[in-house]
């Protein structure tokens, strides 16, 4: 079969790979109907992470079933189904207790696990024409039969799920206001929550016009262009009335980069940013991805994954700050059935479908921010 191989930094190839089979009764096979390129992926394909030549990549992914385990009983061959990036086994404490971002079962010596990304596990990605799911009972998600909603179902994998749980992590309640800063796939989904949440006000901050386009589709949302030349703490603080938003995103991780004098990478300016914009007693969210070793990292402490955060004024404003990788188990139902009602659609995103032999060349778009490449969803088995 046909998958998204990376070979080095910058070069992604597809390649011809064994199909996957069955490795235990709880497994299950789905052919991908669809799989996406996610900014998570780009940490990978820019070699800053410690992933090696051979990892198949693809997180974000969904399909119908070809074949299940002897221990498969809620599934069955045929079913349309999307997969949290999650693996979990269902079965651990932090399972139990809803967390399954955080499974201790399935990656020996971490917390967590998922498919096709460094240091998750043993677990092949989706950017390919079959994919196996391990405990899939557990893992996989029903869908309608048939092809409607699936560009939004798609989506059910990851930046949905993650948005609303960035959200979630800022303690955000109906009727306050909140700035997001990035408006990649995961900042525009968690604008996108805020509205559907009842935010009264709903900044948005990037500086790519695309990005900030995006923004612009969400009924209410601020688009803030931090290269303008003033600085988006200021440009928000003057547009809410003089006053400091409730809850703020970090939608942007480690690899942020900062302007003006600020220009280039800097890892911690949009931390200090969320401190700054918040008002006192409110909250920050962290969904953007922090790791604990960089090797492109712009500097030493950096590269062991850490920083200068102004923690003193984070106390002084009593401000609380909720971090980490989304359990999309937790929300990923709701959300889809919010999808088959009509009173969500995520697709908004999305800005082209290709095949997968179109991935190389969507990888090095998608990298440079290029021709609008802000969501890309691949069909590794031909259009639907």
């Amino acid at each position: 079969m046909k998958a998204v191989h990376y070979e080095k930094p910058f070069q992604v190839s597809v390649r011809d790979v064994p199909l996957p089979k069955i490795q235990h009764p709880d497994d299950a096979i789905i052919k991908v109907t669809t799989a996406a390129i996610c900014g998570s992926d780009l940490h990978m394909y820019q070699g800053r992470t410690a992933a090696e030549a051979g990892l198949i990549f693809g997180h974000e992914n969904m399909g119908i079933i070809s074949e299940v385990g002897s221990g498969v009983t809620l599934l069955k061959k045929g079913d349309r189904v999307v997969l949290p990036f999650n693996v979990a086994d269902g079965r651990c404490l932090n399972c139990e207790e809803g967390n399954t971002a955080f499974c201790t079962g399935v990656n020996p010596g971490f917390a967590g696990g998922a498919y096709g990304y460094v240091a998750m596990g043993p677990y092949a990605g989706g950017q390919a024409q079959y994919l196996r799911i391990p405990f899939a009972d557990f893992n996989a998600l029903p869908l309608p039969p048939g092809t409607a909603h699936e560009a939004s179902f798609a989506l059910l994998a990851d930046i949905f799920p993650t948005g609303w749980h960035g959200l979630t992590l800022s303690n955000f309640r109906p009727g306050e206001s909140v700035a997001v800063f990035g408006a990649g796939p995961v900042g525009l989904m968690a604008a996108y929550s805020a509205f559907l949440r009842g935010a009264s006000k709903i900044y948005v901050v990037d500086k790519v016009p695309e990005r900030l386009a995006a923004a612009k589709k969400i009924a209410g949302c601020i688009p803030v262009d931090f290269s303008a030349g003033e600085d988006a703490v200021d440009v928000i603080i003057r547009e809410n009335d003089g006053k400091m938003v409730d809850r703020s995103i970090d939608a942007v991780g480690y690899q942020a980069v900062g302007s003006g004098k600020e220009a280039g990478e800097v890892p911690n300016v949009v931390l200090e940013q969320c401190i700054k914009v918040t008002r006192p007693t409110g909250g920050i969210g962290v969904p953007g991805l922090y790791v604990p070793s960089d090797p492109g990292a712009v500097d030493e402490k950096s590269s062991q994954g850490m920083m200068l955060m102004s923690f003193g004024k984070l106390f002084e404003k009593g401000l609380t700050i909720g971090t980490g990788q989304c359990n999309v188990k937790k929300y990923n139902r709701y959300l889809r059935d919010m999808i088959i009602s009509g009173r969500a659609d995520p697709s908004f995103v999305v800005s082209h479908e290709i095949s997968i032999d179109e991935a190389p060349k969507a990888y090095e778009k998608f990298d440079r921010r290029v021709e609008g490449y802000t969501k890309v969803l691949i069909h590794p088995n031909g259009p639907l």
